[in-house]
């Protein structure tokens, strides 16, 4: 199996760190978001990954170089023209997932130790076209879900902003954690003419026909690394 780390973002929440620094080079217990994701799915026997570059990307290209990859084989995907979003990354690294049966997408500032291989395995029994990691954590924005674990849309509490391409009598938020196990087949529904979007924005539109399933991890640590205070929560989670 191959995965993918989006690490091409503008890290505005991590500032002043990112006015000279990409974000996945900020440092948690002397290994940097970058080195502990890379370790992270090598220990589930997932070496082959592909890391988007955008703001400083020469310092990423570096780091990777000069620690071999910290034993993974790493491939590039360059876009220091534009950053393309999330789903516009992806789209641009379709190329490194053919053939392969489903593969792991990974915001590059999120820890965890979620079981990656239980939702490997969960994803692979109920097939759907992309499996999400999601916790019940607060937060502003929440996928929505109904009893059978199917995505049926997203909601904003702060702003009131609700999108429900699915209909459902009932509606189980849950905080998305960043993660996602991906089968290729995905990429054949994306626009062939968009270039710039974002996964959110393109699940919201395939979800009325398309099954996009919850993997909720409630057991175990998991942070998002966005801002300069999280950096010290993050350092008290993990070693």
């Amino acid at each position: 199996m191959k995965g993918m780390l989006l690490a091409a973002g503008l890290g505005t929440r991590l500032k002043p760190w990112t006015d000279q620094h990409p974000k996945a080079l900020a440092v948690v217990n002397g290994r940097t978001l970058l080195q502990r994701n890379i370790e992270y799915l090598q220990s589930f026997g997932i070496k082959d990954v592909i890391v988007n570059v955008h703001h400083f990307a020469d310092q990423i290209i570096s780091a990777l170089e000069e620690n071999k990859g910290w034993g993974s084989n790493i491939t590039i995907s360059d876009e220091r023209d534009a950053v393309l979003e999330t789903g516009g990354g992806l789209k641009l690294a379709s190329w490194f997932f053919k053939n392969e049966s489903c593969f792991v997408l990974m915001n590059v500032d999120v820890l965890t130790d979620l079981a990656l291989d239980e939702m490997i395995d969960f994803h692979l029994s109920v097939r759907p076209v992309a499996t999400l990691a999601t916790t019940h954590r607060n937060t502003s924005r929440y996928f929505l879900f109904n009893e059978e674990n199917v995505l049926c849309g997203w909601r904003n509490i702060k702003t009131g902003d609700e999108k429900l391409p699915r209909a459902s009598a009932t509606l189980v938020p849950r905080a998305f954690s960043g993660i996602h196990i991906i089968n290729p087949g995905i990429f054949s529904l994306m626009r062939s003419t968009e270039k710039k979007f974002s996964m959110v924005d393109f699940y919201l539109s395939i979800c009325s026909m398309h099954k996009i399933a919850s993997f909720e991890h409630a057991a175990g640590n998991f942070i998002d690394v966005g801002t300069v205070e999280s950096v010290a929560k993050a350092g008290e989670l993990f070693n």
